[in-house]
């Protein structure tokens, strides 16, 4: 899943990027609401995590602005301002959640899984599964007809990937943009090795394969 981090406080960014990549996030970080503005209308994120003071935009503006815009990517506000006053005027600007500074951590892990959950509300709250494939959102496990599987973070966040889009056509510039990061040189053959470490794993003990290529565009993963 991709997040974009919006906030000027360098070594509080770092902290949160390197933590988010360690749970296997892809993390963008604009420093300022003006860069975040031109992040957002130039990626496709699934997450913002926008503090409310950066400068240039405030965080509040920048919230309103994309919502005016029908941005409808969840955004949790990062904050000092931890008045009941100042929540109202975030939520009310159209954010999704509000997380006053400090915060723990894992207080900020669950809330952006919970936002993470919302728009796939069919989906199980701590799951996801593609006829015998399943997923564990929160240990990072898979399995297949029961039987866990043996997977790296980027193997686990291709499946994740895959899995959120299944029986849909997903390109490899759509692959590498969520799996990787907005650097990723879309020529390179990083996706299809992946896809081959994958479908070792899981085609080699499924009775037909389970992830498809279509030539020229990229691959789908069966959904029953």
């Amino acid at each position: 899943m991709r997040i974009l981090l919006i906030e000027d406080e360098k070594k509080m960014a770092s902290f949160i990027q390197r933590g988010l990549k360690e749970e296997g996030y892809i993390v963008d970080v604009a420093f300022d609401g003006e860069q975040g503005w031109e992040y957002v209308t130039a990626n496709d994120y699934d997450l913002i995590l926008l503090d409310w003071m950066v400068p240039k935009i405030s965080g509040l503006e920048l919230c309103g602005k994309l919502r005016a815009e029908k941005y409808t990517v969840p955004i949790l506000m990062l904050t000092a301002k931890d008045s009941v006053e100042d929540k109202i005027k975030g939520l009310d600007q159209g954010a999704d959640d509000y997380l006053a500074k400090p915060f723990a951590f894992d207080e900020l892990l669950a809330r952006i899984r919970a936002l993470l959950r919302r728009p796939h509300d069919i989906q199980p709250e701590t799951s996801l599964s593609c006829g015998v494939l399943r997923i564990d959102l929160l240990s990072h496990h898979g399995y297949l007809d029961g039987q866990e599987l043996t997977l790296s973070q980027k193997e686990f966040a291709l499946l994740e990937y895959l899995m959120r889009h299944k029986g849909q056509v997903v390109s490899r510039t759509q692959i590498a943009e969520h799996v990787w990061d907005m650097h990723f040189d879309p020529m390179s053959n990083t996706v299809d090795v992946y896809i081959n470490f994958l479908r070792k794993k899981i085609d080699g003990q499924s009775k037909r394969s389970l992830i498809q290529t279509v030539r020229g565009i990229g691959y789908r993963l069966l959904d029953s």
